[in-house]
């Protein structure tokens, strides 16, 4: 019962089977790392007993820490979007953003309800933001929508409860800074677009090349440390030109993508998977 609680543009669930085998023998032994964990397909797939998960967007991680701490809460304000979900519902709950000092006032189990809310009721499931950090996706079109999976929420509390694991919110690099040999890191970026088509804008300043820069320099610091790394990324020229190190491995593998401000790009894509032994 442990899967993704959100849809989440560049999720792993269909690129499971490959990665796993991409993942170092014995993956149990290691303490896992996401510093990109978005909605978890990989760490609820692993389900490993020590992890670090970590993403820069803070109302994602809210997420996490109510399941965790507060799930029969989240639980019954799920239930009441659920029974009041329509188009007038939807603006009303999704402008809350829009008022900072009454936002602010919204309780954490408020805010992650808030989430989970709009990501199942509005367009495509895309989480996006504006320059100014406000969410600006449309309502979409379905039919009945199952806001409130109350089996998969108490599966995933009881296993963050029962596991070490820390749920931080913050900048990649400081997210594995307590990384050893005995570590094993994911890295799940916004994905490197070379024509802008690919979505990235999980905040308002976005993941643009001089980002993925800072990243590949820190894959190489891990690497240097003899910790062992596996990336996801766009399957472009620029991604294969800075990690064209060759201490790495890089292997294009093909996934399915449904959201591309492009029609003609959504579908079967090219990716890469990267590993550092």
């Amino acid at each position: 019962m442990i899967r993704p609680y959100l849809k989440w543009a560049g999720g792993k669930r269909q690129l499971l089977q490959t990665i796993k085998t991409f993942l170092p023998p014995h993956i149990e032994k290691y303490k896992y790392y996401e510093p990109f964990v978005g909605a978890g397909a990989v760490l609820f797939e692993l389900q490993p007993q020590k992890a670090v998960i970590n993403d820069f967007n803070s109302q994602l991680m809210l997420t996490y820490h109510v399941i965790k701490n507060n799930i029969d809460d989240l639980i019954d304000k799920l239930y009441i979007h659920q029974k009041n979900n329509n188009k007038d519902y939807y603006y009303n709950i999704r402008s809350q953003d829009r008022n900072s000092n009454n936002f602010k006032m919204l309780s954490d189990a408020d805010k992650a309800a808030r989430l989970i809310f709009i990501n199942k009721t509005c367009y495509n499931g895309l989480y996006r933001v504006n320059s100014k950090g406000l969410f600006n996706v449309p309502y979409g079109t379905y039919k009945n929508p199952n806001i409130c999976e109350a089996n998969i929420l108490r599966s995933i509390h009881k296993y963050l409860v029962t596991n070490e694991i820390e749920i931080l919110n913050g900048d990649f690099a400081i997210a594995t800074r307590t990384a050893d040999t005995k570590s094993f890191v994911y890295f799940d970026p916004p994905y490197h677009s070379q024509d802008n088509g690919n979505f990235t804008r999980y905040q308002a300043d976005g993941f643009g090349e001089s980002e993925q820069i800072r990243l590949r320099n820190h894959y190489l610091e891990l690497t240097e440390k003899g910790i062992k790394c596996l990336m996801s990324n766009s399957d472009t020229k620029f991604i294969k030109e800075i990690y064209s190190d060759k201490r790495l491995n890089i292997c294009t593998v093909q996934a399915k993508r449904l959201i591309n401000s492009n029609s003609e790009k959504r579908g079967e894509v090219n990716e890469v998977l990267i590993k550092n032994w």
